[in-house]
């Protein structure tokens, strides 16, 4: 007999067997219900533990001077938020509440501008909520900002899941030179990371890189990123601008722009042997009276230029033979009609000039004499005039690479299959030859004169030298001659003679200079103000000086353009005078002296220096071929700057650094050149106003003193 009983045994197999089948069936039915109706719900939760094709953003490649200086830069910038479920989940909350008021503090302490209770109510606001993602401050903050918030009880915790203080991290753009060549350089929209004109747009891609790819895994309630493809960083541009060449120019305009309440003005400063822009300055007057760079007038503006035209007329019939410097032309009282209308020299109501040679009708600038000259010659055939103008250069597209360039717009004339021109006048050819009807930027002027000044050689205007990426050059723009001789050599020798007497004789006396030749052209017309005409409200004029200096050996190229509302108006007397201005500058910082020839026996050769950026002061030190004893060779001039005071003895030099005040403070420029005096009340957020020269002798904002927004401070230098 089997010591099993069946009838005991199976029953209790088939309850294990039902049961087992249930639990299958039920595993079974999760299964299904987890891959429909619960689907979603998982896969969030598994979105929420991983993170594939996270894009990361390279560093924007620097913008430099010619000469390696940083004009503008990407620095990183920070926005700070609070996890308050973080926190209470690592049990950090009662901490957080019980120094809420000493965060509250010291909020306050660094924006001035919230008071501790707004930011405590703040908080506690973002604390009830169990905000994952509460910003503590709702702009943008610099690094030194963002190391003082670090470094508040609760926030100074390193482990983020404990302390709920996180950030994200920009690369923002900025310029160390301020609004110094703005327009070219270029702007970014912060907000947004992408270039918004200048070279930041032109050279976009070259700047900004490739972005790399990551993904994120969270690992023990941590995430961790894991890099697929690096970031590739953008590459620099080395542009032409010389930094102080593009200040002095900028001054100088300025200063003559709130003397004459102009409008607009425009300066651009070209090296004449290889076409670089060394200065391109664009001001516009503001609402609030200000001169500031809203829009790229230099390349964009297609205006009629004026009497500076008439060299290019002058030029055209002495290349083409059809006169000589002897020729002589009728000029009249100085009202002569031309086909119905009336052409009026600017001494039209004093009798005008008369007879003139050549020559004259330039120095004089006498609209009679020059449109006469081309007339005579060339009316019946004007398509050899502006083909001779095409020649010379100025209708050439030069592809400058600033968004919003327009290339010179020179009419043809054409005729029908009749012979009868269809887009042509008999008074178009005599206006023509004394700027009007035609619509050129200031950057195609210059670039003739440039030319002229340089034996007729025409050179591409160049903005951008080379392109370096970890030192090395992956690019090199040399300069590009697009035309070898615009004109005979005859007539460049000729026209240069004449422009250096405009400036010497004529009425281009006030941009000469008696310590170098300066050769040149005024230019004042009035602006068209499109359908409406000339004569519509109160008359607008375009005021211009272009030339070249030394006119014997020249060197640089220059046009100033002023625009202005009504009388009294000199392309000579005003745009003239910020033309010497700025030829003087140049010329006097090439000079080269000997330190030796300035020694005598009560010669101090130890010299002192400003208080301010000890880098650039080591730079300049070392230059000079002094050495500091706790310095660094010249080698760091363009670091994060190192603020402090040169110490000096009777033998050595020495740095003393010393601390900045707060951000929230204002600092102590005192000894200070006017550069980095601006640099730091700027960065503290207070407008700087410079009265005198030299070094900072009195600020009226005491040092110390609690930042407000809008502050002002005169700074008295001597």
């Amino acid at each position: 007999m089997s010591k099993f009983d069946n009838s005991k045994i199976m029953p209790r197999y088939s309850v294990i067997a039902i049961i087992m089948s249930l639990i299958a069936v039920a595993v079974i039915g999760k299964t299904i219900y987890t891959m429909t109706a619960g689907r979603s719900y998982w896969m969030e939760v598994a979105a929420s533990q991983k993170k594939d094709s996270v894009s990361i953003k390279p560093t924007r490649g620097n913008i430099l001077s010619c000469n390696g200086q940083l004009m503008a830069s990407s620095i990183p910038e920070f926005k700070v938020y609070m996890d308050f479920n973080a926190l209470k989940v690592a049990g950090n909350d009662t901490a957080f509440i019980d120094s809420i008021n000493y965060i509250s503090k010291g909020l306050n302490n660094i924006f001035p501008e919230k008071s501790a209770s707004y930011f405590k109510q703040y908080l506690m606001e973002g604390y009830h909520k169990v905000s994952k993602h509460w910003p503590i401050w709702n702009e943008r903050i610099d690094y030194n900002t963002f190391k003082e918030i670090q470094s508040l009880p609760i926030f100074k915790n390193e482990n983020k899941n404990k302390s709920g203080f996180h950030w994200d991290k920009f690369n923002a753009r900025r310029r160390p030179f301020g609004s110094l060549a703005q327009r070219t350089i270029g702007d970014m929209f912060g907000a947004k990371d992408t270039a918004r004109c200048g070279l930041e747009l032109s050279y976009d891609s070259i700047l900004r890189g490739t972005n790399g790819i990551i993904h994120r895994r969270k690992v023990r309630n941590r995430f961790l990123n894991i890099t697929d493809t690096p970031p590739v960083d953008g590459a620099d541009i080395i542009t032409t601008i010389d930094v102080s060449m593009q200040d002095l120019a900028e001054r100088a305009l300025i200063d003559e722009l709130k003397e004459i309440n102009g409008n607009v003005g425009v300066a651009i400063v070209m090296e004449v042997a290889t076409g670089d822009v060394k200065a391109i300055v664009n001001l516009d007057k503001c609402s609030d009276g200000e001169y500031r760079e809203v829009k790229n007038h230099a390349v964009s503006d297609l205006l009629e230029p004026g009497s500076v035209f008439k060299t290019a007329s002058i030029m055209t019939a002495l290349d083409d033979g059809v006169v000589d410097t002897m020729y002589t032309v009728q000029t009249g009282p100085g009202v002569w009609n031309m086909y119905g209308r009336d052409m009026k020299d600017h001494n039209w109501t004093r009798g005008g000039y008369g007879t003139l040679t050549l020559p004259w009708t330039l120095k004089y600038s006498s609209n009679i004499g020059v449109s006469r000259i081309i007339d005579l010659h060339y009316h019946k055939n004007p398509e050899k005039f502006v083909q001779g103008i095409y020649d010379l250069g100025l209708a050439t597209d030069f592809h400058i690479p600033i968004v919003g360039y327009s290339p010179a717009r020179i009419r043809m004339p054409h005729k029908n299959s009749r012979g009868q021109y269809v887009n042509w006048s008999a008074t178009a050819l005599p206006w023509m030859s004394i700027g009007y009807e035609t619509q050129i930027p200031p950057i195609s002027t210059i670039t003739f004169y440039n030319a002229i000044a340089n034996g007729g050689k025409l050179m591409q205007p160049r903005f951008v030298k080379q392109i370096v990426k970890n030192g090395e050059v992956i690019y090199d723009n040399p300069p590009k001659v697009l035309k070898e001789h615009i004109a005979k050599e005859s007539t460049i020798k000729q026209i240069t003679r004449i422009l250096t007497e405009v400036v010497s004789e004529g009425l281009g006396k006030k941009a000469g200079s008696d310590k170098f030749l300066v050769a040149g052209k005024t230019g004042t017309a009035q602006m068209s103000k499109g359908a409406l005409g000339y004569k519509t409200g109160g008359t607008n004029y375009l005021l211009s000086f272009a030339g070249f200096f030394p006119a014997n050996n020249p060197r640089y190229s220059c046009i100033v353009c002023i625009q202005k509302t009504g009388l009294p108006a000199s392309g000579g007397g005003m745009s003239g005078v910020v033309f010497h201005h700025i030829a003087e500058g140049i010329m006097a910082q090439s000079l080269k002296l000997n330190v030796t020839d300035a020694r005598d026996k009560e010669s101090i050769l130890i010299p002192t220096a400003k208080t301010g950026n000890l880098l650039a002061t080591d730079y300049v030190l070392n230059a000079l071929g002094f050495n500091i004893t706790n310095g660094w060779n010249g080698s760091l001039p363009f670091g994060n700057p190192i603020w402090g005071k040169t110490i000096t003895n009777s033998k050595t030099l020495s740095f003393q650094k010393e601390n900045l005040s707060k951000a929230h403070l204002v600092p102590d420029v005192h000894g200070m050149g006017a550069r980095d005096a601006v640099y730091l009340m700027e960065t503290h957020g207070i407008k700087a106003i410079i009265i005198g020269r030299g070094r900072v002798i009195q600020q009226s904002l005491a040092p110390g003193e609690k930042v407000k927004k809008g502050m002002r401070c005169e700074l008295r230098m001597g």
